[in-house]
């Protein structure tokens, strides 16, 4: 499969073809009633955008049957290709880039078991431009809230990619990036604790078009809708190309010790320390230790309002904890290039 496929977001509703109490699961995870029939449907691993006109679907087993039932918005009459575990589906017309779309369709196996999908997908857009997360708060304050810089590496359009406070695969919140152009050098601010206000608005064009606080008259705002801020002490940011596709950039922060707790190697949850193995795994983020352990991560604990988390002045980036250092009280350079100055308590 194309490796920026979507992982599964799904509503799911199932349909059995019979019902029994007892079941049994083989070591491949199929599920059998007594007789030794096949009573689970096909289960959705992946969906995305392959290219602009087409989606495609992977199951977890062969798919017998498949139906369409509709696209949200519509792009045209459609049509379904069945290759064993895989569906592709053509549509009539092209996806907007980052656009969001629900794919609503049937699925059967050849033992008769189906179920119905609603299938959330982002249209394919081939100039996602090159991201770092480059400078962060997570310890805002009354009027310098929670903010992360992105920094644009190569001309493009913003549409679809995503940032998570957390994963793609487990997160609190995030912001879906809508159609923007954008040249190499820009920065994005990313507001994670707006109030709310009219003037806080997404700069796709006019950098000067939002107001609301710490807005930057030159580089691009964007709020996250209800942001409730960042995680002050403990979390993981990430930057997808598309909400569940290829992973660009990550930081992994915390202010504990392995000896902090016994129970999750430090990280003081199930949460941090199971997102902390997702980066690792990805290669996205890389410690002395393996497995990560909290020493592996930014320490946010010299961090204030106006002493940001910051990667150097050039942008080092080695997905380590390396590229990262504290600077001094009131030298946060939000939409500019960052400060190697470092903070001395």
């Amino acid at each position: 499969m194309d490796k920026h496929l979507l992982l599964l977001t799904v509503l799911v509703s199932l349909s059995w073809t019979c019902c029994t109490p007892f079941i049994d699961i083989d070591e491949t995870g199929e599920v059998f009633g007594l007789t030794g029939a096949d009573l689970a449907p096909p289960v959705l691993c992946a969906a995305g955008a392959l290219d602009e006109n087409s989606f495609a679907l992977e199951f977890s087993e062969e798919v017998y049957e498949a139906s369409l039932e509709g696209i949200v918005p519509p792009l045209g009459e459609a049509s379904v290709e069945i290759v064993s575990a895989f569906l592709t589906i053509h549509t009539g017309e092209f996806q907007l880039p980052g656009k969001e779309y629900a794919l609503d369709l049937r699925v059967k196996d050849r033992a008769g078991n189906s179920q119905q999908l609603l299938v959330r997908c982002y249209g394919h857009n081939p100039r996602v431009p090159g991201m770092l997360i480059n400078e962060f708060t997570t310890r805002g304050s009354s009027t310098h809230p929670d903010m992360v810089e992105l920094m644009v590496l190569e001309e493009g359009n913003l549409a679809g990619a995503c940032l998570y406070e957390g994963t793609s695969e487990d997160w609190e919140q995030r912001i879906v990036f809508p159609a923007c152009e954008v040249r190499s050098g820009e920065f994005l601010l990313i507001h994670f604790k707006p109030q709310g206000l009219p003037e806080e608005q997404n700069e796709t064009e006019d950098t000067g078009l939002s107001g609301g606080l710490d807005a930057s008259p030159d580089a691009r705002d964007f709020w996250v809708d209800q942001g409730s801020g960042l995680s002050g002490n403990n979390g993981v940011i990430s930057l997808y190309r598309d909400p569940f596709g290829e992973i660009m950039d990550a930081v992994l922060y915390s202010n504990r010790t392995s000896a902090s707790d016994e129970d999750y190697r430090g990280f003081g949850s199930t949460t941090v320390m199971l997102r902390a193995d997702y980066l690792s795994d990805l290669g996205a983020w890389t410690g002395e230790s393996l497995p990560l352990c909290p020493e592996d991560a930014v320490n946010p604990e010299e961090s204030t309002a106006t002493r940001s988390l910051c990667r150097s002045s050039v942008s080092q980036d080695s997905n380590s904890r390396q590229d990262w250092h504290t600077v001094p009280t009131g030298a946060y350079s939000f939409g500019a290039i960052n400060s190697d100055e470092l903070y001395e308590p």
